[in-house]
């Protein structure tokens, strides 16, 4: 089994071990560092699906992970309903997945520019003109993957199916 990694993009020690970790990675030849990054928050299919897609483009694939309060800021208060800690261990279990690192900015920008990744997958349902990054990444011949999704595969949708069912449960009385 290879070995596998996590770092906070925010701590000054573990991004200096992120740079490190990816002079050893870069510095072998033909090897492709394949980048995406979101929330993970209950994962599910799509999720898997997605991050075999993103794996299949190159050799390393990273994930820049949301941490709880950047999951809070997007998503809104009730959100994440799994903690960084264990989305974190749950992508690290996944085969396809190298690794993982933490970030609390509102957006991958920096991360992306700090990485400089050969591929950058991102969901097909966004624009290229929406794409952090992609620019960016083109701009010194990376290539932007734009991968197929699952359609009403998402964890938003699998809350609200849960609260359906919940409050189905309840107007029934099999609930109280």
């Amino acid at each position: 089994m290879r070995e596998k990694s996590a770092f906070h993009f925010s701590n000054p020690s573990s991004r200096r071990e992120l740079n490190d970790h990816l002079k050893s990675l870069k510095s072998r030849g033909g090897f492709k560092i394949v980048f995406t990054n979101g929330c993970f928050d209950i994962l599910h299919v799509g999720h898997l699906r997605y991050l075999k897609q993103a794996r299949d483009c190159g050799n390393y694939l990273i994930i820049g992970l949301n941490t709880d309060s950047s999951v809070s800021r997007n998503k809104g208060p009730k959100r994440p309903v799994v903690s960084e800690a264990e989305r974190a261990e749950l992508l690290l279990g996944l085969e396809c997945v190298d690794c993982v690192v933490y970030f609390d900015e509102e957006t991958p920008k920096d991360i992306i520019e700090f990485i400089k990744p050969d591929v950058l997958v991102k969901g097909a349902e966004y624009e290229e003109k929406d794409i952090v990054g992609a620019a960016f990444v083109r701009s010194y011949g990376g290539e932007l993957v734009r991968a197929k999704m699952i359609e009403n595969s998402s964890t938003t949708n699998i809350i609200d199916r849960i609260l359906q069912l919940e409050n189905t449960a309840v107007i029934k009385g099999e609930k109280k």
